[in-house]
């Protein structure tokens, strides 16, 4: 059960915060003054070692990631680097999969779900309990009284929930996977992109999503705004040192449970999360056990959960080694 509860809200977390990464393109942030100290980070940053799982024939480097970062990092990691001299193939996501990010781009990139229709506003759809938390919270982090009225709601948050990322320092522009995708093709290493099963489905029930589950995904992008920035500032800072204790030790806040129990009913949320870890687990043993030398970039969360794939490829008989630190620099 506790395994389950972690899928489950993994996937919520990942998609109050996709909407927010999939809209960082659509308008520049508005100034306001900021609610907490910023995460000054700047110059080169390694962020966390890799895990190296091995097996009789070959070895797989796991790097682990995060979303929202600190907005001002450069991200390079030497040990990265190093593996990729002696790689046969890296691992990452299909753009359209892990974290439901990229499936978040093409919904919002879709302009008649962006919208609120019939010459309506976000006040006329959204019920008035969320709207008046919501318009306190875009005081905050808006100088203009009607920014995003025009947009559905949970869009309309998106926004709101970007403008508070950008105050606290946070933003989830920086694509590790996109980053070790130019370094494999630097190095001439031959990449892989996992294709996991379900996703049309899942778009197309974020499509139709009924208001009532909507809103209360909406609540719970409030929620984590209102209260839970201080979480993804340590977790964030966290990464960037390689704190890997501090992330796992950072629960995921209990203003997603509603929207869990919404996901849940309604889209099958959390089969899908089951199929992208399953998706993994069976790609990497199949590198490993060929002999290959491979080198993946994966979800922090999906690593580190109760029943997560470093517990999986445990339990399929394989050894995974803690990362070892590497000094940051810059």
């Amino acid at each position: 059960m506790a395994a389950l509860n972690s899928i489950r809200r993994l996937l919520a977390v990942t998609l109050l915060c996709a909407v927010a990464f999939a809209v960082a393109a659509e308008e520049a942030p508005s100034p306001a003054p900021p609610v907490l100290d910023e995460v000054v980070v700047t110059g080169e940053r390694a962020g966390p070692g890799l895990w190296h799982v091995h097996g009789r024939k070959g070895e797989a480097w796991i790097l682990g990631t995060v979303s929202p970062l600190p907005r001002d990092i450069t991200w390079r990691s030497r040990q990265v680097e190093q593996i990729l001299g002696g790689t046969n193939v890296v691992l990452v996501s299909k753009p359209l999969d892990i974290g439901i990010f990229r499936i978040l781009w093409l919904f919002v990139t879709q302009r008649n779900l962006l919208l609120v229709h019939g010459g309506r506003t976000v006040k006329d759809v959204m019920p008035p309990d969320l709207y008046a938390r919501f318009v306190l919270l875009r005081s905050r982090y808006s100088a203009e009284p009607d920014e995003w009225s025009r947009y559905r709601p949970i869009i309309a948050t998106a926004f709101l929930e970007r403008a508070a990322l950008h105050q606290v320092g946070l933003s989830a522009r920086l694509d590790i996977g996109n980053e070790v995708r130019t370094l494999a093709r630097k190095h001439d290493v031959r990449i892989e992109e996992l294709k996991v099963a379900g996703v049309r489905d899942f778009l197309d029930a974020l499509k139709t999503m009924p208001p009532a589950t909507e809103n209360t995904c909406v609540s719970a992008a409030l929620a984590t705004i209102e209260t839970g920035l201080p979480r993804l500032v340590a977790r964030a800072q966290a990464w960037v040192t390689g704190d890997i204790d501090k992330i796992q030790s950072l629960p995921q806040g209990a203003e997603v449970d509603a929207c869990i129990a919404a996901l849940d009913a309604y889209a099958g949320a959390s089969d899908l999360i089951a199929q992208i870890r399953g998706t993994w687990l069976d790609t990497l043993q199949l590198h490993i056990n060929r002999g290959d030398v491979a080198l993946a970039v994966v979800n922090m969360d999906l690593l580190l959960q109760p029943g997560g794939l470093l517990e999986e490829l445990r339990t399929a008989g394989f050894t995974v080694d803690a990362p070892t630190e590497e000094t940051p620099t810059g």
